[in-house]
Formats: C-alpha cells, structure tokens, sequence
C-alpha cells in the first residue's frame, strides 16, 4: 500500500495497503432488486466485487462484462506485478543500469503521480521503498530489526529523486540496483480501470470494489445511495466506527489505510509495517487509520498510505494544504480519536454518520 508502504501482504502485487488495510463491505440492507448486477471474482490476491444498474436499452450480455472485468485486471497484473519475473515492472527492476529503460506508460504514469504525493509528504512516501521492507523481514513476515549499518546502507539503494522520468515511456535510475514497487497504488489504480471498463458499457451506475478499494457513482436501483461500512481499527474486534453515505453520486473513491492488523511485537514493543522512507524505520505515532475520499482513486490510494505514513499530527496539516477529504482515527490507549480534515467537515458527496 511508498515512503511508506505497508507490510507485504498476499496481494498479487501490493505489499501493503492499501491493500487497504480496513475491511470494508457494502452493509447489509442493500438492495436486492433485480435491477442490481453483482460480478464477483479473485484477482491480484484478493476478491473483488462490482454492484451495478445495467442501463435500460443495454443489449451486452453480463457474461461479456464479466470478461472484459476479468481480462483487464490480469492485463494490468503483466504491467504492474512485483510478483511476476514477466511483469513490466519486474523487468524494469531486474535491469541494473543506468541507462534510459523504456517501459509501459501506465508504469510511468503511476510514477510521475506518486512523486507528487512523495514530494508532498517530505518524502515519508517513496515508491521505491521496497528493499527495506526486506531488511525488516516483512517480506517473508520474519521480523528482524536491522542493525544500524545495515538500516544505513539499505537507505542508500532508495529514494524516488533516483528515479528520472525521461519521457511517457521512458525512465531511469539513477543507481542501478534501485528497484519500485507499485503496490500503495496498483490496486486502487485497478480499480479506477474497472469503473472504465463499466462505463464503456453505458454503466453509470456502481460500486467497484477490489480488496477494499473502492469507487462509488450514482445510485442503486431503487434510487438509495451506496452505504458503505468503515470497521473500527482495532486488531480484535469487527465492529463498525463510521457508515459512508455516497448521497451526491457524483463519483467518489473511498480508500482506507491502517496498521492495527499488521505489526511485530519484539523486545515489549510493537513494530508497525508502515515504513517512513525518510528514517527506514518503522513509524511510532498512535495513528491507526487514515480514510481518504477522492474522486481521483490512484490518487487516493497514494495519499492514504502517504497520510498514515504521516500520522495524524503532520498529516492533518498537509491534508489541509492539499485540500483533501480525509478522516484520521488515533487510538490512545483504549480510545480511538477522530481528526477530521477541512475538506473532510465540509464535503459534500459523501457524508459520515455513526452507526
């Protein structure tokens, strides 16, 4: 889920979060008109889930929707998968040069978004991250702080300022070992891609959700918004702390990142996986959750991790100056504390209740 990407997780191609970390689900009491079409499927180490209202005059079989949903996520999976030696990122990674590498645009693309997010967030935020998360052993989930020489050595190899976009099919590193990964955004990426792929069947009413990522437009059938749940960020527990009404329908994203499922403990001390690029270490604010409302869900996917990587006392106020809709959750001891951005109190598409 980056200067600070989560601990690598099942997911085809995402270490983290985002995965995101919170589990989100369309709550129960949905409609369940006819009206409503579900695909459902697996895909980059998750499921995913599409509730739509197929326009009045459409003469597209469901089944050709569901193929065109499915050939686009594993054609995004050969561009975008850290999992894969045949990825086109993966044979960007493995060529240690630094010459000028072509590679896929959507590669590219999703670089040049991230940098802004990276420069924004002081660097706490970085694509390239990824060997850290293997010298703290989150790659095989075998914890093993590092020892100082090693921590400085491994910053060394990472920085996105080592990595040079030449042009929309071009890059370059600037060390040769430098390696990115793309999983803070790849998945909410796949999920602005699938929100297309419906919309090119006339389809302007759904919720796309890949691994708790989700893109809400319009209304359901019966004319109700899309209610989504936000769990509690407690490690133990599966209760509810907000309900998202998607009231507007104008298309919002809504992606969650969170540490309270996956930590070490060593030593009496708990270890996040969210990683500061800037320190490699761990991060040790009492920040457990940031929720992140966009209409943009790359772009969500990449501030969420940078904002939780940032904790709720800086990364309030660079929400604030990026004017972005975000909803922080602290736990202090046994209390969870809600931060709410500018943008957040008063956005209008979406709007949070208790439940």
């Amino acid at each position: 889920m980056p200067g600070q990407l989560l601990a690598q997780l099942p997911h085809r191609f995402r270490m983290v979060l985002s995965l995101t970390i919170l589990s989100l689900a369309i709550l129960a009491g949905c409609s369940k008109a006819p009206e409503l079409t579900q695909i459902h499927g697996f895909a980059q180490g998750t499921t995913y889930n599409l509730s739509f209202e197929l326009p009045a005059n459409a003469t597209t079989p469901v089944s050709a929707i569901e193929k065109a949903v499915a050939d686009e996520l594993a054609r995004i999976d050969k561009v975008l998968s850290n999992y894969r030696d045949d990825s086109a990122i993966e044979q960007f990674n493995a060529r240690q040069t630094t010459e000028v590498l072509p590679t896929e645009p959507e590669l590219v693309a999703l670089v040049e978004a991230a940098r802004k997010v990276s420069s924004a967030s002081n660097g706490c935020y970085d694509l390239t991250i990824k060997p850290l998360f293997d010298l703290w052993g989150f790659k095989k989930d075998e914890f093993s702080p590092p020892t100082t020489e090693a921590l400085v050595q491994t910053l060394a190899s990472i920085g996105m300022n080592k990595l040079e976009t030449i042009d929309a099919t071009h890059l370059r590193k600037q060390i040769p070992e430098l390696r990115i990964d793309i999983s803070s955004i790849g998945q909410s990426y796949s999920v602005d891609r699938i929100a297309k792929i419906l919309e090119q069947y006339g389809v302007h009413n759904y919720l796309v959700e890949i691994g708790g990522e989700l893109l809400a437009k319009g209304k359901k059938p019966d004319g109700a918004p899309w209610r989504i749940a936000i769990e509690k960020p407690l490690p133990d527990e599966r209760k509810l702390q907000k309900i998202a009404n998607f009231d507007s329908g104008a298309p919002v994203a809504l992606i969650t990142s969170g540490t309270y499922r996956h930590f070490f403990d060593s030593n009496g001390k708990r270890y996040s996986h969210i990683l500061d690029a800037r320190s490699g270490k761990p991060v040790e604010h009492n920040t457990v959750s940031v929720t992140i409302f966009h209409e943009n869900p790359t772009i969500a996917g990449a501030w969420g991790t940078a904002l939780l990587c940032l904790g709720s006392k800086d990364g309030v106020k660079v929400a604030d100056d990026h004017k972005l809709a975000a909803l922080f959750i602290d736990q202090q001891e046994h209390e969870l504390v809600e931060h709410e951005t500018i943008a957040m109190k008063t956005f209008t598409g979406v709007r949070l209740q208790n439940p």
